[in-house]
């Protein structure tokens, strides 16, 4: 999801580097939580559409990530990490992670750039 960061913002800082790290796997690699490209394209709609201070509204941030989680849930059937791994496209098994990355940019990309009501 950094490679998105990247289209953003040009060369990412090494301390978001370093901060998004943990969110590879379900967060550590455990599997067991939510996808970290659900909670990277969350932190990067933040980027574009969040909030700096509490005064200001970050309603459109919302909607955007809650439609991201949307599409993804549409896409995938889950957003917890295991289960994605698990069943594979159609059902049929484990695929690599970068498939999954690729396409979870393209629907980010997608949230990113399009009017959202």
């Amino acid at each position: 999801m950094l490679a998105v960061g990247e289209h953003l913002w040009g060369r990412v800082d090494d301390h978001i580097m370093r901060m998004t790290s943990g969110l590879a796997g379900g967060l550590g690699c455990d599997y067991q939580e939510l996808c970290g490209t659900v909670s990277g394209g969350a932190l990067l709609i933040g980027s574009v559409y969040g909030r700096t201070s509490p005064e200001e509204d970050d309603e459109e941030c919302n909607r955007r990530v809650n439609l991201y989680r949307e599409r993804f849930l549409q896409a995938f059937g889950t957003t917890r990490c295991y289960d994605i791994r698990e069943q594979g496209y159609g059902g049929d098994g484990q695929w690599p992670c970068s498939t999954l990355v690729e396409r979870a940019a393209r629907i980010l990309l997608g949230v990113l750039s399009e009017p959202v009501p």
